[in-house]
């Protein structure tokens, strides 16, 4: 299951230099001046999950396979862009393609660092960027109105899609995000969501790019103001330091950890985005672990057991009999399947069972 995070924010906040840095992949360049991300910028990273390497040291795998996030480096927006300022429509469009925005907005002062609007102010920074996202659902969803308007009369199913489109559209005209639409639990609402994929719909964690000093701090006033901002929208906020990511880079994971608890922060940027990630989406991981491999595998919370099977192989699920399920924390405390099973800590789950975040699983099939 891929996951897609799209990093978006005015030109020149620290965007490419933060892909850079989560990715470790120096493919997005970074300069100080306006439009240099032109194509957005996409990779593939390996979810850190502390847990593998515990059960890699009890199993001692040919190999460990982490679950994947993809991250896409959008092109910085600027007021306009749903109208095509600054090739804003094709930026937009990517946008569409992600499930969680990564919204950067630039926490720090620097006057050889220039700011597309002159000044820092991170809350009118914010409203930029999601003024424009409104925007551009309007000119979506207006054009869904003129053929939900044709086709509603002869439709009876259009006719109520209809009705609902254009209470969102009134909605979207008051400058409200579509997250913020009452009704969105309705069948209707949801098939336009899945058809537009709604940009002002989108989960987004916002991540604050401060300096150096700020990080260590714990924040500083701007930080606040987006964390004032992200409360009345109900998101998330990570403060990061992109510089700093770019040094952990290359750094073994002891050195990493040693370098971020000197600074005071407990994880690294990537891990408070992948986490914060998860949580936005109801994700969760479940292992498999033997000899040729150690594996994480990414499905939704309250998955069962043959849908969790199908994430390995679709045969898995036609043909799921029964899971062999060992808990993280037994499998951990007992050192390995032999011993737990002895202990009587495996389990055998049917097609009812729903899969706990951690679980040892090995499905049993047959097709």
């Amino acid at each position: 299951m891929g996951l897609g995070v799209g990093i978006v924010g005015l030109p020149n906040i620290g965007k490419s230099t933060t892909f850079n840095a989560l990715t470790k992949a120096q493919n997005a360049e970074a300069q100080n001046y306006p439009f240099c991300t032109i194509e957005p910028n996409k990779a593939i990273v390996p979810v850190p999950d502390k847990r593998l390497d515990a059960l890699a040291k009890i199993v001692n795998p040919d190999k460990i396979q982490h679950s994947t996030i993809d991250f896409v480096d959008i092109a910085g927006l600027v007021k306009g862009a749903s109208k095509g300022e600054g090739l804003g429509n094709k930026f937009l469009s990517n946008i569409r393609e992600v499930e969680v925005i990564l919204h950067m907005v630039r926490c720090f002062e620097d006057e050889n660092v220039v700011h597309v609007e002159g000044g820092i102010d991170p809350v009118r920074d914010i409203e930029i960027i999601e003024t424009e996202l409104i925007y551009s659902d309007i000119g979506q969803l207006d054009k869904k109105c003129d053929r939900l308007k044709k086709d509603s009369k002869f439709d009876k199913k259009a006719a109520a899609k209809l009705v609902v489109a254009l209470e969102v559209l009134a909605h979207l005209e008051e400058l409200k995000s579509v997250s913020s639409f009452e009704d969105r639990d309705s069948e209707e609402f949801e098939e336009l969501d899945k058809e537009l994929r709604f940009l002002s719909n989108k989960d987004v964690i916002y991540g604050a790019n401060v300096d150096e000093d700020s990080l260590a701090d714990g924040g500083n006033k701007y930080v606040d103001l987006v964390k004032a901002h992200a409360e009345s929208v109900n998101a998330d906020v990570i403060v990061l330091c992109a510089k700093i990511e770019e040094e952990l880079i290359g750094l073994e994971d002891d050195e990493a950890q040693e370098f971020l608890t000197d600074l005071g922060v407990v994880e690294s940027g990537l891990e408070q985005i992948i986490h914060k990630a998860f949580d936005k989406l109801g994700l969760q991981s479940y292992f498999t672990a033997g000899k040729v491999e150690v594996r994480a595998w990414t499905i939704p919370k309250e998955t069962k057991a043959p849908q969790a099977a199908a994430v390995i192989h679709n045969d898995f699920e036609k043909g799921f009999i029964k899971a062999e399920v060992i808990s993280y924390s037994d499998f951990i405390e007992l050192g390995g399947e032999a011993k737990c099973k002895e202990a009587g800590k495996l389990k055998l789950e049917g097609k009812d069972y729903v899969v706990q975040d951690g679980d040892i699983m090995h499905f049993r099939f047959n097709v």
